[in-house]
């Protein structure tokens, strides 16, 4: 099991913080960033189908990226395409986005015969709240934020596009910069996420035309679906190229749907790798 300790030798830095920004990219929180850059990344990751599912979902992706730092509209940092409503040395209101890839309903599964699960995707508002900065004695810096997040659920199998609820989803960040070197990265995040009936009835519900002798009618409801604890690791592998390993842990007891035939597992897992190569770089540094 993940979890946050405090870090020895560490010590709340008295110097002015900047608005919240990636700790684990190219540069660290002493350096400017550029205002734009572009090039390639990919990775792949095993993940769950769906939150409890004891099935697997593999894929793997490689993929230009473009980043603009903008005052206000900016694109990239692992955030999509955002306007920042409001931002200052501790508070920032904006947009967060998220996602999930299709997944087969297999012979031998618990969701046979049922409709296929859709490409998944997220986007709303999200309050990013700096609790406190860090530096430590040896070097190396780290920040403590809060997130409070709501997103609209989204299905599409690119024909078609349904709205599927909404999803609330507070989480505590924390990541860390130089510390074990100094072009070293980490993050660890603790999230908790719940479910309107309709994102609910996605996953779990079964309707009287899919009841067999295995699977029993069952209404979903709108409620808890689970916590994640999650740790990434970023390093560099030359200049410009980064690389990225990660894992997460979902811990579902006490689900809302637990009772669902759909429901499987109360603790489930995913892994990721990748890699960010930045081909090129503007001159002009970002105000922030």
């Amino acid at each position: 099991m993940l979890t946050l300790t405090t870090v020895t030798g560490a010590y709340a830095s008295d110097e002015p913080a900047t608005p919240d920004r990636d700790l684990t990219g190219f540069e660290t929180v002493d350096q400017a960033q550029p205002l734009w850059e572009f090039g390639a990344a990919g990775g792949a990751a095993e993940v769950p189908n769906y939150p409890s599912s004891s099935e697997r979902n593999f894929f793997a992706l490689v993929a230009p990226y473009v980043i603009y730092r903008g005052d206000t509209f900016r694109i990239g940092d692992g955030r999509g395409v955002r306007a920042v409503v409001v931002e200052d040395q501790d508070l920032k209101i904006d947009l967060s986005f998220g996602g999930a890839f299709a997944a087969d309903s297999e012979d031998n599964t618990v969701r046979e015969g049922m409709p296929e699960l859709d490409f998944l995707f997220e986007v709303g508002p999200q309050l990013v709240y700096r609790v406190k900065d860090f530096a430590f004695n040896s070097g190396g810096k780290a920040r403590l934020n809060f997130r409070l997040q709501t997103r609209a659920v989204f299905s599409t199998d690119l024909e078609r596009l349904d709205h599927r609820g909404f999803v609330f989803e507070p989480r505590l960040t924390y990541q860390q910069r130089g510390r074990l070197h100094p072009d070293t990265g980490l993050n660890i995040s603790i999230s908790a996420t719940f479910g309107t009936e309709r994102l609910n009835d996605y996953f779990y519900e079964v309707s009287s035309e899919f009841v067999t002798a295995n699977r029993a009618q069952f209404d979903a409801s709108s409620g808890y679906i689970g916590t994640e604890l999650s740790v990434g690791f970023s390093f560099p592998v030359t200049k410009n190229i980064r690389g990225f390993v990660g894992a997460d842990m979902q811990l579902l007891h006490g689900a809302e749907n637990r009772n669902s035939p759909l429901f499987e597992d109360k603790i489930t897992f995913g892994v990721a790798a990748g890699f960010v190569w930045r081909m090129y770089q503007s001159k002009r540094r970002a105000n922030w």
